[in-house]
């Protein structure tokens, strides 16, 4: 306890460790909430999912902090369904036909057009499908008949694919032409302006059985959603952020763990016994610096799997028998000639033994540091697999996003938060790792104090 309470008082000599520790606390506490606040199947379910899934979000909409920035705020993404409401009037006739008012009010407060207005519509019939009749009525009285159209039992109607409607607005997309102030100049694009009101939005549907319902809901999509944004698929960009975190430490911390505590018992092993092991182990070694280690990987995901795991299997093993066994073992040999190795030979100690509690132990705190520098090292790596599309296609990661980023002309189209989002991330990562690593390496090791 004495010794934990120590380091963590010299941790606090070097502002920077401490700093970079509580982002690491942060983001290790952040990783846990995610997988339990939204559970793999439904991050998975979300991530891959359709354009039903996310119907309710724009395409490549920008996060909301963009409006700290602007002078004139972007427009947000709105919606409204009548399932939700008690003002849907219906009036019923002795025919069995119903009349059915879906009225949706709503304030409309920027000069900027929205990216798209949809409607989408549910009814129930048996034989004859609902009519409806749509209309908006702008904040200057003006009413605008959009369109009138049978409906089935699902019906999307998109405000920009109407033709008929666009001609209404000489040429001008509907979108756009429903909110345009008329005193302008429409023959000038550049000088187009919504006007600010209240709207309203007016669905006139006619059932025609009597037990029939009429159901809609309207989207006005805006140029921003979220605190991440979306992407090209209409897909919230916070689902990878969040999920990148817990797939980044899992991956950095493993591969971490697995080739330095590998690697050390190698090293270990082979010092205290000497003789052909060692030789066989430092030929290994040899042969496996001088192979490529991405090639191989990119072989291994090319011609076999791209699975996490099994990419993670892969990096371990190709790590175990890196330059580290040799620093290991410069260190080890150093040590099995102290006199207390002797003693416990003396004594009649086993090897195992020997190695366990004489020779590893002493270079646990040159190790640690090591450690936490290799993690970021790990956590990059798996980034870069995903960037170079031979990470696991499943998984929602940050190097799967700027892969979507990058190939889908993020940063040529000027959507830079797709790329410069995750690129943050896994930068401020690095750097606190890096940070702690540094500042750990000081504290253990004795040739560094006072540097």
């Amino acid at each position: 306890m004495n010794s934990i309470k120590k380091f963590f008082t010299e941790l606090l000599q070097y502002p920077s460790a401490f700093i970079g520790m509580m982002y690491i606390i942060g983001l290790v506490i952040f990783s846990i909430y995610v997988v339990i606040a939204l559970p793999y199947d439904e991050a998975i379910s979300l991530w891959r999912g359709d354009e039903n899934t996310w119907y309710k979000t724009p395409r490549t909409a920008q996060p909301k902090w963009v409006n700290w920035f602007r002078e004139e705020d972007l427009p947000e993404t709105f919606s409204f369904n009548s399932a939700d409401q008690l003002d849907t009037k219906t009036e019923e006739f002795s025919n069995g036909t119903n009349k059915i008012l879906i009225s949706f009010p709503f304030e409309y407060n920027s000069e900027l057009f929205p990216q798209e207005v949809s409607l989408y519509f549910k009814s129930n019939y048996e034989a004859k499908q609902p009519f409806v009749n749509v209309k908006l009525i702008t904040p200057d009285g003006r009413t605008i008949n959009l369109n009138s159209f049978s409906i089935g039992r699902t019906h999307t109607y998109r405000l920009s694919q109407d033709q008929k409607l666009q001609r209404k607005f000489f040429g001008i997309s509907p979108e756009k032409g429903i909110f345009v102030d008329p005193t302008l100049d429409n023959d000038d694009p550049t000088l187009l302006k919504a006007v600010p009101g209240t709207y309203e939005l007016v669905v006139e549907g006619v059932a025609f059985e009597e037990n029939s319902s009429l159901d809609a809901e309207l989207i006005v999509y805006g140029h921003v959603y979220g605190w991440a944004g979306t992407d090209h698929r209409r897909r919230d960009i916070s689902i990878a952020l969040m999920w990148g975190a817990p797939v980044a430490l899992t991956f950095g911390l493993l591969s971490a763990l697995g080739t330095t505590i590998t690697t050390m018992i190698i090293a270990a092993v082979g010092t205290w016994y000497g003789g052909w092991i060692d030789e066989v182990i430092q030929r290994i070694t040899e042969v496996n610096l001088i192979l490529p280690f991405l090639s191989i990987l990119i072989m291994i995901g090319t011609f076999y799997s791209k699975s996490l795991w099994v990419m993670l299997i892969a990096v371990i093993a190709l790590s175990i028998f890196g330059g580290a066994i040799k620093g290991f073992r410069a260190v080890f040999l150093q040590i099995k000639e102290a006199p207390y190795v002797e003693a416990a030979r003396a004594y009649g100690a086993s090897n195992w033994r020997i190695i366990m509690q004489y020779l590893v132990p002493r270079i646990v705190p040159l190790l640690i540091p090591q450690l936490v520098i290799l993690i970021p090292a790990n956590v990059f790596l798996e980034a870069s697999l995903n960037i170079i599309n031979l990470g696991d296609p499943v998984l929602p990661t940050w190097g799967k996003l700027i892969q979507n980023g990058v190939g889908n002309g993020a940063l040529t189209q000027g959507y830079y938060y797709w790329v410069l989002e995750p690129a943050f991330v896994l930068l401020i990562t690095g750097l606190s790792f890096a940070l702690v690593g540094f500042s750990m390496d000081r504290i253990f090791n004795p040739r560094l104090r006072g540097v």
